[in-house]
C-alpha cells in the first residue's frame, strides 16, 4: 500500500502509486510508527523541495526522521507552497533567493519561509489568491471547478498525479482562483525556470 505521502497543487497529502520528480519534507515528522499520516501537516515553517538522489544517500521513507513527502514536479511543489533546498538544489535555491527579494540583497531562507506560511494557508486550509488570469507567468497554478491547471504559455494544462492529461486554451480577462502562493509568482515572473513533468510537454 503507497503511503499518504504526495503532494498535490493544493498542499493536501494522498497516497498514489504514481511516481514523481521531487521529494521533500515540512520540517519533520507528521506521521506515527505505523507509517501513517497524524493529525498535522507541518511541522515548522520551512516547507522544502529536494533532488531524489544525492550524495548516494540512502533512506527508509517514513521511518525514524522527517516525514519524506514526494512531488510530480517543482510546479506542484511550487503551487503547495515550497521552496528550493538549499543543500541538495543549491544552485536553484540560491536563483531563487535571489530572485524572491525586491531587493539586491539575497533574501535568506527564515525571512522566506515566513512569507510563504502566511501566504499558502488560510487557518488550516489552502489559501486561495485572486489574481487575473493574463498576468500569471508560466508555472503558476490555478484552480477551476476544484481542479488544478498549470499555466504554460496560452495554455493551461489539467493536472493528475501521474502527469497533465489535459490542454486547454488559457481564457482572458478573468479573475481566477490561485493556488501558487503570491511570493513564489514574483519570483516566476521575475525568471525562475521551475522543473515540469515531461507530460507537460
Amino acid at each position: 500500500m503507497p503511503l499518504q505521502n504526495r503532494v498535490d497543487p493544493f498542499g493536501a497529502l494522498f497516497a498514489t502509486s504514481a511516481r514523481g520528480l521531487l521529494m521533500g519534507n515540512r520540517g519533520g515528522r507528521l506521521h506515527d510508527d505505523k507509517r501513517r499520516l497524524g493529525q498535522r501537516r507541518w511541522a515548522s515553517k520551512q516547507w522544502i523541495c529536494c533532488r531524489l538522489q544525492f550524495n548516494d544517500r540512502h533512506r527508509n521513507v517514513w521511518a525514524d526522521s522527517y516525514s519524506e513527502l514526494f512531488f510530480l514536479d517543482e510546479v506542484t511543489a511550487l503551487a503547495a507552497g515550497h521552496r528550493p533546498c538549499f543543500e541538495c538544489r543549491r544552485k536553484e535555491a540560491e536563483h531563487f533567493a535571489a530572485l524572491f527579494s525586491a531587493t539586491r540583497r539575497r533574501a535568506r531562507a527564515p525571512a522566506m519561509d515566513k512569507v510563504l506560511h502566511a501566504e499558502r494557508l488560510d487557518g488550516e486550509a489552502k489559501h486561495l489568491h485572486r489574481r487575473t488570469i493574463d498576468a500569471l507567468p508560466d508555472g503558476a497554478m490555478i484552480t477551476l471547478g476544484g481542479e488544478a491547471f498549470a499555466v504554460r504559455g496560452q495554455r493551461l494544462l489539467h493536472w493528475t498525479p501521474s502527469g497533465y492529461d489535459q490542454t486547454n486554451r488559457r481564457p482572458r480577462n478573468v479573475t481566477i482562483g490561485v493556488l501558487t502562493p503570491p511570493a513564489i509568482l514574483s519570483v516566476l515572473r521575475r525568471g525562475y525556470g521551475p522543473l515540469w513533468h515531461p507530460s507537460a510537454g
